[in-house]
């Protein structure tokens, strides 16, 4: 990831974003967003709307269309109805669209970075990657689209072929959260489809229009009417228009990114209908500085792990495990680090790091969980609490067991430290937690960072790199409570699609009885 940021370090048009001027303005040019159904833009069956705010203005951002249970229900029924045809197009035809939209999502990227700076308080450093990132992971997808394979299996009947077939699933259910609007849409989208099957892309009630601009971008590349359609509810309607997409007939699938406590309802949910899902679900993300860290490098890893995007990032750092012998160097030069990240509006300042949080409850959750570790002898080095939405680069040091912080996923721009005493300590403090997604290792002894790596309970692990890393030829998910499956690479194949036993055998073969 961070490689890949580099790369593309002046985000196109991302800093060039052309923003109103005051909040009036942002209220007077509220964006509109339709469902799209069949290919076709259309208001709610109800002709219901609902508002996303400024998280700190209050300011009408965007104005949605409220798909309700009728919506949901059409939605299916098209995706349904667009796989008997889209699964039997050939890999060129489908590589061929993927192509054109990984393209059309890099034109549009001026319009993406205005709308997450509105809606998500995205900078246009997150911005411009969430694109750039994106449109790779789309040919990533494109590529695999020949990959989609079966095998030949040895067999003791005379004359007989046997081997597996990979087909399409039908439609799927892609349910995709706002804090990484374009890459998580992308790839509940992308995957999907380059394997033969049609999705359903619920998008989030956070995130409307920059979630719209995704579906266009694909759309627009030529997909046929119903292998896309894009729901998007209101919050108060999210229980009974998921129920209703996950119950439907068509739906085969379901793929959800969020927060556990939610993932855990969507497994349920596909359980008792029993469908298959795959979820990726929160974190508590270990950073591990060994005795022989090298300071300076796992200060830089720190910073751009805990704080890009306000720390908001599913594998976004919320733990250093920090070996007590280097902690009082770390924690000085992680703090002043800390203390110099420019903070601001992104509609305002696009080239800031630290905007403001998605909602004013951010502010309140969080500083809950401080003030509790402050009463425990915890100390805050840098930042401080919460106002609202607002909240500066924050480390709370001295965090131990029985603090809320130290076990609950912060989702903002505060991090912990937590000092240890040796190898044996750090790793099991870097495994005390429910969650595994992400996690890093900084040491100069390369094999016993790695070994430290192979114990560490997380979908991935990076010696001496940051939390907060993905590339789409890699596979990406969890371990215990941060879900199940995995997107990308060669293994989100098997996600969405079935394998089937197939023989050919002679028909005048003899049988016992």
């Amino acid at each position: 990831m961070l490689a890949i940021l580099m790369d593309h370090i002046e985000w196109h048009s991302c800093v060039g974003i052309s923003a109103p001027k005051d909040e009036a303005e942002i209220g007077e040019n509220a964006m509109k967003v339709q469902l799209i159904i069949d290919n076709q833009s259309v208001d709610a069956a109800n002709s219901k709307v609902f508002e996303r705010k400024h998280p700190v203005s209050g300011i009408v951002i965007t104005e949605s269309a409220a798909a309700g249970v009728q919506d949901a229900n059409r939605a299916a029924t098209s995706a349904g109805e667009a796989f008997k045809s889209w699964s039997q197009t050939g890999p060129t035809a489908r590589r061929k669209i993927l192509l054109a939209a990984a393209d059309n999502l890099e034109a549009k990227i001026g319009d993406i970075c205005q709308a997450m700076a509105s809606e998500i308080g995205a900078s246009g450093l997150w911005g411009g990657f969430n694109v750039t990132a994106a449109a790779g992971l789309i040919r990533e997808a494109a590529s695999l689209t020949t990959q989609i394979q079966g095998e030949t299996i040895p067999t003791d009947k005379p004359d007989t072929l046997s081997m597996t077939l990979r087909q399409p699933v039908g439609a799927c259910l892609s349910i995709v959260p706002w804090n990484g609007p374009i890459i998580l849409a992308c790839r509940a989208i992308a995957y999907p489809i380059a394997c033969g099957n049609t999705v359903v892309f619920r998008a989030s009630e956070m995130s409307p229009k920059t979630h719209l601009l995704v579906a266009e971008a694909f759309i627009e590349a030529g997909l046929p009417e119903g292998v896309l359609n894009f729901v998007i509810n209101a919050p108060e309607d999210a229980p009974e228009v998921i129920d209703c997409l996950i119950s439907h007939p068509a739906i085969r699938r379901i793929n959800f990114t969020g927060s556990t406590r939610i993932g855990r309802i969507i497994a349920e949910k596909s359980g008792r209908n029993l469908k298959r899902c795959l979820l990726e679900l929160g974190g508590k993300a270990p950073f591990v500085v060994l005795d022989d860290a090298d300071i300076e490098s796992a200060v830089n890893a720190a910073i751009f792990g805990t704080f890009l995007y306000q720390g908001q990032i599913c594998m976004s750092t919320e733990r250093f495990v920090v070996d007590e012998t280097v902690a009082d160097e770390f924690v000085a030069a992680f703090a002043k680090r800390a203390s110099e990240l420019a903070a601001g509006d992104p509609m305002e300042n696009p080239g800031c790091v630290i905007g403001p949080m998605i909602d004013a409850g951010s502010g309140k959750r969080i500083n809950a969980m401080v003030e509790d570790a402050m009463a425990k002898g915890a100390k805050i080095v840098v930042g401080g609490m919460a106002d609202g939405a607002v909240m500066p680069a924050t480390i709370v040091d001295h965090v131990k067991p029985g603090m809320t912080i130290y076990d609950e996923e912060t989702f903002g721009p505060v991090t912990t430290i937590v000092r240890v005493k040796g190898v044996e300590e750090a790793v099991r403090v870097a495994n005390d937690t429910e969650y595994g997604l992400a996690a890093a290792v900084f040491g100069r002894d390369a094999h016993r960072a790695f070994n430290v790596a192979r114990q560490i309970d997380a979908g991935h692990v990076h010696v001496n790199g940051a939390t907060v890393a993905n590339e789409p030829q890699a596979p990406y998910g969890g371990m215990k409570n941060s879900g199940f499956g995995r997107f990308d690479g060669r293994a989100v194949i098997d996600e969405f699609t079935e394998l089937k036993w197939v023989t050919i055998e002679p028909s005048d073969q003899p049988y016992p009885v």
